[in-house]
C-alpha cells in the first residue's frame, strides 16, 4: 500500500534544506570575504557565477597564494612575448617553478582583472616572491637598472649625449657639469691632476646604472666598473717604462684611438707619437685639432672631417699643430687596447704615418719627411683610376702626418 509523505516530514526536510542553505550562504559569504580580505575586491566586469566560484577558492586557498613557490631562489629573467596569451604565460611561470599551481595563479589573475594587464618585456622574477608580488611585476617590465654604452673614441658631450635614450634619471647638463669639475667624492684616477676633468677617464664599455640613480652616483659606478679595474699597477709601472705619467699615457692613448682604424695597428702608431713626443716635435695630430673646433653644425659631428687650412690654424691648447708637447687633456675615451698600446707599444724608427686609402683602414709608415712625401705622391697615382666615361679622378688624400 503506497503511504503519501506526511506533512509532517516534508516540513522537516526543507527545514534541513533550508539551514543547509543557510550555512552554504554563510560559508560562501565567508569564503568571498576571506578572497576579498586578502586580494581586495574582484574584478567589476566578473559575471556574478565568476565572482561567486572565484571567491570560494580563493577564499579556501588563501595562503597558498599567499606563499612563496620556494623559500630560497634566485632571481632568474623571465621574457613575455607581445600578445602571448595569459594561459601561455602562467604555464611557462610553472614550468619555470616560479608558482606553485598554475591553475590557482590563474585564477587569482582573473579574480584581480590582472590577467588583461600582463605587459610583454623582460622581467627579473624569483620563486621567492608571492602570487601577488609576481603578478605585480609583471605589470611593469621596466627594470631596476639600465645600460649605458659607451663607445671607443667618444668625447664627454658624446657620452652625454647618449644618457636620455639609455633611460637615465639625470639630465645631461648634471652629467657635464660633474665630468667636467668631478668632486673627490667620486674616487677620482690616482693619475689624474687637480682640477682635470673625466674626459678620457670614462672607458668604452656597458654599464648597468640604477634607474632612479643620480649622475654622481653613476659616475663613480662607471669609474669603478672601468677605468679602476682594468687600469692595474702592471699597466701604470707599464706607462712610467715609457717615460710617461699616468695622465700622459691617457692623453697619447685617446689620440691614438681616435687615429686608429684597426686595433692591431695602434701599438704601432703609440710608437710614432712617442718618438715624436720624446724628440720634442709636435704631434701634429688632426684629432686635437677636431677636439679643439668642437661640434661641426654642417656634418652633425663632433669630429669635422676633412679640415682645411684654417682649421689647422685654430688658436687652442688642444691644436697640437701649433703647440709642441702634449695637450691639456686627453680628447676622447681611449679603449683597453689603445691604453695597452701606449704601454707596450711597438719599437719602431717611424715619426710619420698617413692613412693607405685602400679601404683597409690601415697606415703608411715613414722614417724621414722626404719618406712621407714620397709615399704621399705614390698612393696619390695608385688612387688614380678610370671613370666608366673615360674621365679621371684622383682620390682626395687625407694627410694624417703625425
Amino acid at each position: 500500500m503506497n503511504r503519501k509523505p506526511s506533512s509532517v516530514s516534508c516540513i522537516l526536510v526543507l527545514g534541513i534544506l533550508a539551514v543547509l542553505a543557510f550555512v552554504a550562504f554563510f560559508v560562501v559569504n565567508g569564503l568571498m570575504a576571506r578572497a576579498e580580505e586578502a586580494f581586495g575586491p574582484p574584478a567589476p566586469d566578473l559575471s556574478a557565477f565568476q565572482r561567486i566560484r572565484l571567491g570560494i577558492e580563493l577564499g579556501l586557498r588563501a595562503s597558498e597564494l599567499q606563499q612563496p613557490a620556494a623559500a630560497d631562489a634566485s632571481p632568474v629573467r623571465f621574457d613575455i612575448g607581445l600578445d602571448e596569451p595569459t594561459s601561455q604565460i602562467v604555464s611557462r611561470l610553472w614550468a619555470a617553478d616560479l608558482v606553485g599551481e598554475g591553475n590557482l595563479f590563474t585564477s587569482y589573475l582573473i579574480y584581480t582583472g590582472l590577467d588583461t594587464q600582463l605587459q610583454a618585456g623582460s622581467y627579473q622574477l624569483s620563486a621567492t616572491m608571492s602570487a601577488e608580488q609576481l603578478a605585480q611585476a609583471l605589470l611593469d617590465p621596466t627594470p631596476d637598472s639600465v645600460t649605458l654604452v659607451i663607445l671607443p673614441g667618444w668625447r664627454l658631450e658624446e657620452i652625454a649625449a647618449a644618457l636620455p635614450s639609455a633611460g637615465v634619471a639625470f639630465t645631461p647638463e648634471e652629467f657635464l657639469l660633474l665630468a667636467w669639475d668631478p668632486p673627490a667624492a667620486l674616487d677620482l684616477p690616482a693619475g689624474l691632476p687637480s682640477g682635470a676633468s673625466l674626459e678620457g677617464y670614462l672607458l668604452p664599455g656597458s654599464y648597468e646604472i640604477g634607474r632612479t640613480q643620480g649622475a654622481a652616483a653613476a659616475l663613480k659606478n662607471i669609474l669603478a666598473e672601468g677605468y679602476h679595474q682594468q687600469v692595474d699597477s702592471e699597466l701604470r709601472q707599464a706607462f712610467a717604462d715609457q717615460g710617461l705619467s699616468e695622465h700622459q699615457a691617457v692623453i697619447i692613448a685617446s689620440i691614438v684611438e681616435r687615429e686608429s682604424m684597426v686595433a692591431d695597428e695602434q701599438a704601432l702608431i703609440a710608437s710614432v707619437f712617442l718618438n715624436r713626443f720624446h724628440a720634442g716635435i709636435r704631434l701634429e695630430a688632426d684629432p686635437t685639432v677636431q677636439y679643439a673646433l668642437g661640434y661641426d653644425e654642417t656634418s652633425g659631428s663632433w669630429w669635422k672631417t676633412p679640415l682645411t687650412a684654417a682649421d689647422l690654424a685654430v688658436d687652442s691648447a688642444h691644436n697640437t699643430y701649433l703647440h709642441p708637447g702634449l695637450p691639456p687633456s686627453p680628447i676622447a675615451t681611449p679603449s683597453i687596447e689603445a691604453l695597452f698600446a701606449m704601454a707596450f707599444p711597438e719599437a719602431s724608427p717611424y715619426f710619420f704615418f698617413q692613412a693607405a686609402c685602400d679601404g683597409s683602414g690601415h697606415h703608411v709608415f715613414a722614417v724621414t719627411y722626404e719618406e712621407h712625401i714620397a709615399s704621399n705622391r705614390l698612393m696619390f697615382q695608385v688612387q688614380r683610376r678610370t671613370l666608366d666615361d673615360g674621365h679621371f679622378f684622383a682620390v682626395n688624400l687625407k694627410n694624417l702626418s703625425a
